[in-house]
């Protein structure tokens, strides 16, 4: 049997009975279309999640008062609960930027937000690559003199003075206005850039206040720090230094064992890595989950090829009688498999980057369909084409060609 007539043979077999085809395609076609669509979302996910981290800053190693946890419990904990470390540590350190922070209520004119309250130096921009898009950020004399000045992020500028949506809010309306933290009156003297991201750590949703002006008005204690942030001078030196800070601290806090620290140092580096191994497992369970549909698919290629051998019980017969070897009619019954399987693959990849567009389209996940997660749905479609196909196709060529010509 030449291809061209293995091709004439399997399509006029896949075709006789379109319905049939078409349902035994869909569960091919949906098992596809999820895996392709849920692998898209773990990877927007986890390119979203890395691209936030690395937003805040280049080569950043952060220190966080408390004892060691692990990266998510730290998270969890949330930052300011505890008060281990003090201004003089970071004045200890070089290269430093210290914070104190907290969530506040924000009044302006009627309207209101609640948003996050950074109390800062005027290093915080070089070491968080934070700009300014009008006005002024905070001066070592702002600091030194505790001025009640603010700078917000273009989220809090629309919160404030956009609260409807109808227009969108500019920088040049709230620069020179006074907002109520806590009931202290600060005044606006410049608006941020937008960076993007999300939860309570976006740039964009935050209010930048002068560290000793936290200190003094909101926070009501200056002898502590809630986080103290170094730039590493590259990516190499991050580890390196992030030792050096361990080990300056343990000694000033006169503490002899690493495990009893109480104090986290966290590299931005391992950050990144473990929000990736998080999302990355993510992912991989959500593929192993749609794939559980892909087995359904097969089974069901499986029934209607099973079913097929037995309508086609005479066919098998006289083409054996006429000389047809059993490679050839399993030859024919396992392309019939591959071509109903690779059919549902592609209509499976086109209806999952369809889903994923349409995902990124109403929710706020950046999916990304990956050529690598098509050439697997290829292959996958594919082997169960050939899994499923092999033993109706080993069936159909063991008939006897007298029993199968006697077949009613």
């Amino acid at each position: 049997m030449t291809t061209i007539d293995l091709w004439e043979e399997t399509y006029s077999a896949v075709t006789v009975n379109k319905v049939r085809s078409g349902l035994t395609m869909l569960g091919i076609v949906i098992g596809i279309a999820s895996v392709i669509a849920l692998i898209a979302v773990g990877q927007g996910a986890q390119g979203s999640i890395q691209s936030s981290i690395q937003s805040i800053g280049s080569n950043l190693v952060m220190v966080m008062p408390g004892a060691q946890r692990s990266f998510g419990s730290t998270v969890s904990a949330g930052r300011g609960t505890a008060q281990s470390l003090t201004p003089d540590d970071a004045d200890a350190i070089s290269q430093l930027q210290g914070d104190v922070s907290g969530r506040y209520q924000v009044l302006y004119s009627g309207t209101n937000t609640n948003t996050s309250v950074l109390g800062t130096t005027s290093a915080y921009p070089a070491v968080r690559n934070l700009q300014v898009d009008q006005g002024a950020f905070i001066t070592d004399a702002d600091v030194a003199a505790s001025n009640r000045i603010a700078i917000i992020g273009p989220q809090v500028l629309q919160d404030l003075f956009n609260p409807n949506g109808t227009a969108s809010a500019t920088p040049d309306m709230a620069i020179g206005q006074v907002i109520r933290i806590k009931s202290i009156d600060f005044t606006i003297v410049g608006v941020t850039k937008s960076k993007g991201g999300t939860g309570f750590n976006n740039q964009d949703d935050m209010i930048y206040v002068p560290l000793t002006a936290a200190q003094h008005f909101l926070i009501g204690n200056s002898s502590y720090v809630t986080e103290i942030d170094v730039q590493a001078q590259d990516a190499q030196s991050m580890a390196l230094v992030q030792n050096e800070i361990t080990q300056l601290l343990l000694q000033r806090h006169n503490i002899a064992d690493p495990t009893q620290a109480d104090f986290n140092v966290l590299n931005q580096a391992d950050i990144v890595a473990a929000a990736s191994s998080v999302t990355g497992t993510f992912t991989t369970l959500l593929a192993a989950i749609a794939g559980i549909s892909l087995l359904v698919g097969g089974i069901g290629i499986m029934n209607m090829m099973l079913t097929t051998v037995t309508e086609r019980t005479r066919e098998i017969g006289l083409r054996k009688a006429i000389g047809a070897k059993q490679r050839d009619i399993t030859t024919q019954f396992l392309a019939e498999s591959v071509m109903l399987t690779f059919g549902g693959g592609v209509a499976g990849i086109v209806l999952g980057w369809i889903a994923a567009v349409v995902v990124s389209y109403f929710t706020s996940i950046a999916t990304s369909v990956s050529l690598s997660s098509i050439i697997l749905a290829f292959c996958v479609s594919a082997g169960i084409g050939i899994v499923f196909g092999y033993y109706p196709a080993r069936r159909a060529a063991g008939l006897n060609p007298i029993d199968a010509l006697r077949y009613e």
